[in-house]
């Protein structure tokens, strides 16, 4: 390897570095969101009291209501709440009677995590009051209603009691009588897995409505709850989503807080955290127009709560509604995991026969990134994963898989620097002649010359090294996702999906959190080490100024991995693990290269390959072609300006 593999290895580590410190909030975006936040704060006070003296005059006109017995639903305005429970072998949802919407999602089959439900950890061991399932949402946590503009007065179904009917397990039907003869019905059926469909229709009740009244607004907001180990870390994964009806994706920035008045019509919007999501999909779409806000909660106004939450999510959108009750509103809802392959059965299970693409839910990273995860790395993840594989040896063996595919690339890149290395004494006798600064022009294009004559491109090295770019962006995306890491343990590593402490305290430190993870320390002390070894095979090459660059460059090559230390300290053990196992795999690779070959025989190979380009001179292409002609151009304009100079003087 030459220099020019140096500066690939710091860009790929600067391009990762630079790839992931972008997606964190600077120190403005944390002042900002922590003022809007006290912001947010008060307003949300003044809107409770007022919401308070809001539902005091509501009660009250409720209360007049249900004694006027002309008054629209005069019967439903009043009750008692009752739970409805719907479920299968995945799902557990509780609906209300009140309001006629899901109050509580349980989803089953969660084992393992070492998830926070706030407080209620009662050690670090990482176990969680329920190890068999996850509750994604309950009581308050997530709010939907339906408002529909009637002639004398809006309607909004959280101020309804309805009437359960036709229920089993999987099925509910529930009503609010308007009037005799005149209801608004609610039907719930839950399908086998994770998809709920749901049917708001108005029985008998065209002449209550405007008829010009056809969309019902659906107001939905969820308090995105804490699940994982790592408050900080799980905040970056925790969005609102969406899909339009034209196929184009996007999502509401998840490191600030965030509005947007989106002028397409939607196809779905998703609340989500990092491995759980709840997706409401509209048959006919949601008009445009939709208002999507995303609040980020302060971690440290949070600390002391039961319940921790990350985000505040709401949706405003307007939907088709049929007053004469001839077709009804739609709507399916998944609650479950992020699993790429079940979001991408749902639309097999849809009724909608539409192409939800529901799972682009799951960040597979920008488009180039995303093709490698969605055709190899997600593909051969599930395989191994299929097979019974345990978690740690999956990566293992994923990484093994990268390595030998990109070994040829490697040893491609080794075996430049090692032509490099064994020239040096014939490039330093073929420009010992040219020491002085002024020189050095003539110096890069003798050594060019050489390079050209042996048959060597002192670029090679490079472009090799930052092929495999890529595929470490890749897997920065990838595993934090992966939401079969979740709770899965291997070695010392109680859960690859959050961090790894070796160390904790209660307070937050600056740059370095409250823990010390120990994946991390070993990722950072691996890529020291392959730093130091790379720069031992660089010394043997070096002439000239390159030497006195390398110089500058290893004190680079040594501060990045302590930058990625204070970067790297939150993600999950994982990811870390992963970076570990890669590096070590590429010293070891680098060792045996080095090992084995002889430098002799190469010298001779060279030599060999002069001989033959002397009988058959071939001209310089490619880029050292490039390279030497802007060296010539670059010299030709020197010698101008000294021209210049000379005639300037004798005037």
């Amino acid at each position: 390897m030459d220099k020019n593999t140096v500066i690939g290895f710091v860009l790929i580590a600067a391009v990762l570095f630079g790839f992931a410190w972008w997606q964190q909030p600077s120190e403005a975006e944390l002042k900002a969101q922590h003022e809007q936040y006290e912001k947010d704060s008060i307003a949300a006070a003044k809107q409770a009291t007022a919401a308070k003296v809001a539902q005091a005059k509501q009660k009250a006109a409720q209360l007049a209501a249900a004694t006027n017995d002309s008054a629209l639903f005069h019967t439903a305005v009043t009750g008692t709440a009752q739970n409805i429970v719907l479920k299968n072998s995945k799902l557990e949802l509780t609906l209300s009677t009140k309001g006629g919407t899901v109050t509580k999602a349980y989803i089953k089959n969660e084992k393992g995590s070492t998830r926070y439900v706030g407080h209620n950890i009662a050690d670090k061991s990482g176990k969680s009051d329920d190890p068999d399932g996850v509750t994604l949402f309950d009581g308050n946590d997530q709010q939907l209603s339906y408002t529909l503009v009637a002639k004398e007065s809006n309607i909004s179904t959280k101020d309804l009691y309805f009437t359960p009917s036709n229920q089993t397990d999987s099925t509910v039907t529930l009503t609010a009588e308007a009037a005799p003869g005149k209801t608004l019905t609610l039907t719930y059926k839950l399908g086998k897995d994770y998809l709920l469909h749901v049917s708001l229709r108005a029985n008998g009740m065209a002449g209550l409505f405007d008829p010009n009244a056809t969309k019902l607004d659906v107001n939905w907001h969820e308090k995105v709850k804490e699940q994982e180990r790592g408050f900080t870390f799980e905040n970056r994964y925790a969005r609102l989503d969406w899909k339009t009806t034209d196929g184009d994706f996007d999502h509401l920035n998840e490191s600030s807080n965030k509005e947007e008045n989106v002028d397409d019509q939607l196809e779905w919007v998703a609340f989500k955290n990092q491995f759980f999501s709840t997706v409401m999909i509209s048959k006919d779409g949601f008009d445009k127009g939709a208002d999507l806000h995303s609040v980020a909660y302060d971690k440290k106004d949070q600390e002391n709560n039961k319940v921790r939450y990350l985000k505040d999510l709401n949706a405003k959108m307007k939907a088709n509604f049929d007053p004469s009750g001839q077709k009804p509103t739609e709507l399916e809802f998944y609650i479950g995991p992020n699993d790429f392959y079940i979001l991408k059965d749902v639309q097999k299970q849809s009724t909608f026969g539409k192409d939800l693409d529901l799972e682009r839910v799951v960040f597979l990273g920008w488009p180039l990134f995303r093709i490698i995860n969605r055709w190899f790395t997600l593909p051969v993840f599930t395989f191994l994963t299929n097979a019974g594989i345990p978690m740690g040896i999956v990566l293992i063996l994923i990484t093994l898989l990268l390595k030998l595919i990109t070994y040829p690339m490697v040893k491609k890149s080794y075996m430049a620097s090692a032509k490099m290395r064994v020239l040096r004494p014939k490039l330093d006798e073929a420009t010992k002649q040219y020491d002085k600064p002024e020189d050095q022009m003539q110096k890069q294009q003798a050594m060019m010359q050489l390079y050209s004559e042996y048959g060597v491109s002192p670029l090679s090295g490079c472009l090799p090294m930052l092929i495999q770019m890529p595929i470490w962006i890749a897997m920065f995306n990838f595993v934090p996702n992966a939401i079969q890491l979740r709770g899965q343990s291997f070695l010392w590593m109680n859960d690859l999906s959050t961090y790894d402490p070796i160390l904790e305290w209660g307070s937050n430190l600056w740059l370095i959190g409250d823990h010390l993870s120990l994946t991390c320390i070993l990722f950072v002390g691996s890529q020291l080490l392959y730093s130091w070894f790379t720069m031992q095979l660089q010394k043997d090459q070096m002439i000239g100024q390159q030497a006195e660059q390398m110089k500058m460059m290893q004190w680079m090559m040594y501060i990045m991995p302590l930058m990625f230390f204070f970067m790297f300290n939150d993600y999950s053990s994982g990811l870390n693990f992963y970076y570990f196992i890669s590096l070590l795999f590429s010293a070891i690779i680098m060792f045996v290269l080095r090992k084995t070959t002889n430098d002799e025989k190469l010298l001779a190979i060279l030599e060999a390959n002069r001989a033959e380009n002397k009988k058959n001179p071939k001209k310089m292409s490619g880029m050292a072609a490039r390279l030497q002609r802007m060296q010539q151009e670059q010299q030709e304009l020197e010698r101008k300006r000294a021209e210049l100079e000379r005639k300037r003087r004798k005037l």
